[in-house]
């Protein structure tokens, strides 16, 4: 018993450093921000029992509720740290604008053991590093020899949905978006085809798919957000993560790997034509996301690792295969509902691609499809795929602000900017909840810092026009085949690291007849 005792008193003791230091450590942000409204917090704990209280699936309603009650800025404790939860665009502009104001929130950790410390979640040198490498992925000439990856998988797309297009039953189309996007970001990211719209059942599809679903759940669960507290609290989880992420990397490590050795015979190939034959026929153009990083250097010359290409192909297979995902089922939700606007997006389409005989995709051709892109920006603008960004203040911030005056963001600060309801703001989107695609014709809501489901400043999103091609040409290819209908369940959303809705995206297809 007097074991026990000594147990409990020194356990006690530990306790009371650890609050005694919370207190210290953050006095001077307590100060700095004691003007910010926000929900009563208890000593230390913070907000932690109410936000416990809070089901995941209601967490959207409960921040509509927080923002009517406090503002569009909320202070929120939560066991030492600083929440600051934003949905005003004033402030956005401040912080996505700024400098040195780049990193990543701790949020953001969960996905570490999956991604490493890729271009997502890295910051300083090792970002500025990697994304001068990326860069040039994206560049007009690679982006082009996309076009065709896109072009041929929105046709096995077309083939899937053929089974589906009885022009009376409602299904959920989000499985068939997923399954090409995850073809589409595969061969251009790692120059491989994993068929995940033939073969449902391929390992690795099948890990990336269960492996986003899981960090949504941790993630809208913000107590699992700490490693430790997850394989505690959930260790068959636990278990299942860690066996999802080995079957992830042992893959992209053995395409790293085949890309390796094919990439050195086909430089000494074109070696041999260069010299040979001046004009390069027999050169193969066609490159992946993999191709750029295995020749790539740093500023010192030394060229990146296995493990640091495999951190950055990861992180492209995450973010280009979700967020596009949704991004697309989202628009074709909203255009089955409005058949005026899939009228004159079937126009459009007709007057740039040909009605009879459908031309080839090409670049110039998907950018004069200018209809199509207001009103994919319009689904992006009410259905942002990331619908909360999330920025840690790396030193003190001081900003301006109309609601509560100006003021001192303190180092530490986790900023969590809620894209989903800054979109929505009346005062700057006028009838900010309608589907208006022809409000981004209007140049005053076109600045990057406004309208910002792709993030703005330094680390806006580096796939945005990659990820704009290929949603032309999915929707080109299914607009032309078949017309949408307004069927099934409404959206139901779930806030998480993407938006997504409880009842799928459902709707109906009817093989379009043209005459």
């Amino acid at each position: 018993m007097v074991y026990i005792a000594l147990v409990l008193i020194f356990l006690v003791i530990l306790i009371c450093i650890w609050a005694l230091r919370i207190h210290i450590t953050t006095k001077n942000s307590r100060i700095l921000t004691e003007h910010i409204p926000g929900p009563p917090s208890y000593p230390i704990l913070g907000c932690v029992g109410e936000a416990i209280k809070i089901k995941p699936d209601k967490l959207l309603e409960a921040s509509y509720e927080t923002q009517a009650k406090y503002g569009s800025i909320i202070k929120i404790w939560m066991v030492g740290h600083l929440f600051i939860c934003t949905s005003n665009i004033e402030l956005y502009e401040q912080i996505l604008a700024h400098p040195t104001q780049s990193r990543k929130s701790i949020l953001y950790k969960i996905l570490k053991p999956w991604l490493g410390t890729g271009l997502l979640i890295s910051d300083g040198q090792k970002w500025h590093t990697r994304r001068k490498i990326i860069t040039p992925t994206f560049h007009f000439t690679i982006l082009e020899q996309f076009i065709e990856v896109f072009d041929r998988q929105s046709t096995v797309l077309l083939d899937c949905l053929s089974e589906r297009a009885d022009g009376k039953t409602p299904f959920d189309i989000m499985p068939y978006i997923c399954s090409a996007a995850m073809d589409i970001i595969s061969e251009t990211a790692m120059g491989v085809n994993v068929n995940a719209q033939t073969d449902k059942n391929m390992p690795y599809t099948m890990a990336v798919k269960e492996m986003t679903s899981l960090s949504m759940w941790r993630f809208i669960r913000t107590y699992l957000n700490n490693e430790m507290v997850f394989s505690i609290l959930h260790p068959f989880k636990k278990l299942r993560q860690t066996k999802l992420i080995s079957i992830m990397h042992k893959f992209t490590k053995s395409v790293i790997e085949e890309r390796r050795r094919e990439l050195e015979i086909r430089l000494k190939s074109e070696k041999y034509i260069t010299d040979h034959d001046p004009h390069g026929i027999g050169i193969r153009k066609h490159m992946a996301l993999m191709d750029v990083l295995l020749q790539a250097t740093t500023a010192d010359g030394v060229p990146l690792s296995d493990e640091d290409i495999r951190e950055e192909v990861d992180t492209f297979m995450f973010e280009g295969h979700d967020t596009t995902t949704t991004a697309l089922c989202f628009t074709l939700y909203l255009i089955s509902r409005h058949p005026e606007v899939q009228q004159k997006l079937l126009d459009e389409i007709y007057d740039i691609f040909g009605k009879r005989i459908a031309y080839p995709f090409t670049i110039t051709k998907l950018n004069e499809l200018k209809y199509m892109e207001c009103v994919i920006k319009e689904s992006l603008r009410l259905y942002p795929p990331v619908p909360i960004i999330g920025r840690e203040i790396t030193e003190d911030f001081h900003y301006t602000h109309s609601e509560i005056g100006d003021g001192v963001l303190p180092a530490g600060t986790q900023l969590m900017m809620y894209l989903f309801h800054g979109l929505r703001d009346e005062s700057v989107f006028q009838n900010a909840t309608q589907f208006i695609p022809d409000r981004h014709r209007d140049s005053s809501i076109t600045s990057p810092f406004i309208f910002v489901p792709f993030s703005a400043g330094s680390r806006n999103c580096i796939g945005q026009r990659f990820a704009m091609l290929e949603m032309k040409s999915v929707l080109c290819k299914i607009l032309r085949e078949y017309e949408l209908l307004p069927l099934g369940l409404d959206i139901k959303l779930i806030l998480g690291i993407i938006l997504r809705s409880e009842t799928g995206m459902q709707l109906g297809m009817k093989k379009r007849v043209t005459t």
